[in-house]
C-alpha cells in the first residue's frame, strides 16, 4: 500500500482549501497540462510550424496586387522642346496604376519565373493631351542566377529537417518537464517525511524524557542521562521547527509549479513500488538515436556547415544573372484604346561580376568556409561518442536502480523495528541512552534513504526517456497529436 502524505494548509479554513491527492503520474500528467514550462513549449512548437509554414509557402505561387492610387508631382522640370530646345517648364502630373502578378520559386534551378498585367494613367494638369493610358495586358518573365549556388535546394534540405526537430523537441521538453516534476514532488514527499519523522521523534522524546525524570527521582539513573534526554527532546523540537518551514518551502514551490494557487491543499502518494524494467544497452541507443532532437541536430549543424561552404565557392568566382522579359504593350488617350492596338516588347539582361582584384577575399572566405565544415564535423563527431557514452551510463546506471530501492525498502523496515526494540530494552533499563539514539538516527536515515532511491529511480527512468522519447512502460514510442497543440 502507498505512504500517504498529508500536506496542511496553514492559517486557512477546510472550507476554503480544495484537497486534490495525487500520485507521481497524475503530478506530471498536471504538469504537462497547465505547467508553465509546458505552455511555453506550446508556443515555441508554434513558432516553428509557422515557419515552416512560411517556407512551403515559398514554392506555392503567389499573386500580389500592387496599386498607386495616385502618385502627385507638382515641379518645374526640364522638357524637350519640338525645335529641339530645352526649357524649364512647370508641370502637375498625377499618376495612378494597378500591378498583377504571378510568380512562382524554381527550386530546381533557385530562379523565379512570373506573369504581370499592368495598367498605368497619367494625368497632365493644364497640358494636352490632358491623359494617358499605357497598359501592359501580359508580360511573362524569368530571373535566373547564374553562380551555381542555389539557396533554394539548401533550404528544401534544411527546413524539414529543422521542423522535425521541432516535433521531437517538443516531446523531449515535455519529457524535461517530467524530470523537473519529479524533482519537485520527491522533494516534497521528502520535506513531508522529514516532518512526520521529526513530528514521532519528538513525541518519543518527550516521552522518554518524563520517564528518564520519574527513573532520576527513583535514583536509578544518573543525572548525565536526564540531560541526555533533554537533551535529545530540544534537537527534537529544533528539528521539527526546521522541517515544517522547509515543507512549506517545497509545498509551494510544487503549487506553483503546477499552477495552483494557495486555496489547494496537495496531498502526496508515494509510489510503494516501482516497475521491473531491464534495459538494453543496443536498443536503448538504437531508440535514441532514431528519437532524439539532438541527433537531427547534428544532422542539421553538418549541412549548414556544406551550405556555406556552397555558398562561399559560388561567391569566389564569377557571378551572374539572367532576366528575360516577353509582353505586350499599348499606349492611348482611351483606356479602351490602349488594349487595341498592342506593340511587343522584351528584354533580356545578363549581369555578371568578375572579381578580377579582390586581394584573395574571396577565396579567403572559400577556405574560411571549409575550415568551420571540419571543425563542425569533427564536432559532430566527438558529440556522437559522448551521446553514446551517456546512454551506455545512464543504462547502466538505471539497471541497478530496482535493487537499490528494494535494498532501502527491506532496510527501512529492518531499522524501523530495531528502533521499536531498542526503545522497549531502554524502557525495562537494559540498554543506555547512547544506543537508542543510535537506533532512532538509523531507522531516520534508513527512512530518509528509501524516499531518495525512489526519487533516483525515476529520476534515471525519466532521464533516459527524455534521452529516447521511448516509453519503457508501455514499450511504445512517445508521441503527440501536433495538430491539437496548433488550436
Amino acid at each position: 500500500m502507498g505512504l500517504v502524505l498529508g500536506i496542511q494548509v496553514a492559517a486557512q479554513s477546510q472550507s476554503d482549501v480544495e484537497v486534490k491527492e495525487l500520485t507521481l503520474h497524475e503530478v506530471i500528467e498536471v504538469a504537462h497540462e497547465q505547467s508553465l514550462m509546458a505552455l511555453m513549449s506550446r508556443h515555441q512548437f508554434r513558432s516553428s510550424y509557422w515557419e515552416y509554414r512560411s517556407h512551403k509557402a515559398n514554392y506555392k505561387p503567389g499573386l500580389t496586387l500592387e496599386a498607386t492610387i495616385p502618385s502627385l508631382t507638382n515641379a518645374t522640370e526640364s522638357v524637350i522642346q519640338p525645335d529641339g530646345t530645352e526649357e524649364f517648364v512647370p508641370r502637375s502630373v498625377v499618376k495612378t496604376s494597378l500591378d498583377l502578378q504571378l510568380s512562382q520559386n524554381i527550386a530546381l534551378t533557385g530562379g523565379r519565373v512570373f506573369a504581370s498585367s499592368v495598367i498605368q494613367r497619367t494625368d497632365n494638369v493644364g497640358q494636352e493631351p490632358p491623359t494617358n493610358y499605357l497598359a501592359y495586358p501580359v508580360t511573362i518573365g524569368i530571373m535566373q542566377p547564374i553562380n551555381g549556388y542555389n539557396e533554394f535546394k539548401w533550404d528544401r534540405k534544411i527546413e524539414p529537417l529543422k521542423y522535425e526537430q521541432a516535433k521531437l523537441q517538443y516531446l523531449n521538453t515535455m519529457e524535461v518537464v517530467s524530470q523537473q516534476s519529479v524533482r519537485y514532488f520527491f522533494d516534497l514527499a521528502l520535506a513531508q517525511i522529514n516532518l512526520e519523522i521529526a513530528e514521532k521523534n519528538l513525541a518519543n522524546a518527550d516521552t522518554l524524557y518524563q520517564i528518564a525524570t520519574g527513573r532520576y527521582q527513583l535514583g536509578t539513573i544518573a543525572e548525565n542521562e536526564l540531560l541526555q534526554m533533554e537533551y535529545s527532546r530540544l534537537n527534537s523540537e529544533a528539528a521539527m521547527n526546521e522541517s515544517t518551514i522547509d515543507l512549506e518551502l517545497r509545498k509551494s514551490r510544487l503549487r506553483s509549479f503546477l499552477g495552483f494557487n494557495d486555496r489547494v491543499s496537495l496531498k502526496l502518494i508515494l509510489p510503494s513500488e516501482v516497475p521491473a524494467i531491464e534495459m538494453d544497452y543496443a536498443r536503448t541507443l538504437s531508440e535514441a538515436k532514431d528519437n532524439n532532437p539532438q541527433i537531427l541536430s547534428m544532422e542539421r549543424q553538418l549541412l549548414e556547415a556544406e551550405q556555406a561552404v556552397a555558398e562561399a565557392r559560388s561567391r569566389k568566382g564569377i557571378r551572374g544573372d539572367l532576366f528575360a522579359q516577353f509582353g505586350l504593350s499599348g499606349v492611348d488617350e482611351e483606356l479602351s484604346n490602349a488594349y487595341t492596338d498592342l506593340a511587343r516588347q522584351q528584354r533580356i539582361e545578363v549581369g555578371v561580376i568578375v572579381p578580377i582584384l579582390d586581394w584573395g577575399m574571396g577565396k579567403g572566405q572559400y577556405k574560411m568556409a571549409q575550415s568551420a565544415e571540419e571543425v563542425v564535423k569533427m564536432d559532430v563527431s566527438q558529440s556522437m561518442i559522448d551521446f553514446d557514452e551517456n546512454i551506455f551510463l545512464q543504462v547502466m546506471q538505471f539497471n541497478l536502480q530496482d535493487d537499490q530501492v528494494r535494498i532501502a525498502s527491506k532496510a527501512d523496515t529492518i531499522a524501523d523495528l530495531r528502533y521499536e526494540v531498542t526503545k522497549q530494552r531502554f524502557l525495562i533499563g537494559k540498554i543506555d541512552v547512547l544506543d537508542l539514539n543510535v537506533a532512532e538516527e538509523d531507522k531516520d536515515v534508513a527512512r530518509r534513504s528509501y524516499v531518495e532511491a525512489m526519487r533516483n529511480y525515476w529520476n534515471y527512468f525519466f532521464n533516459l526517456r527524455g534521452l529516447t522519447l521511448y516509453d519503457w512502460q508501455k514499450d511504445v514510442k512517445l508521441s503527440e497529436d501536433f495538430d491539437d497543440l496548433l488550436d
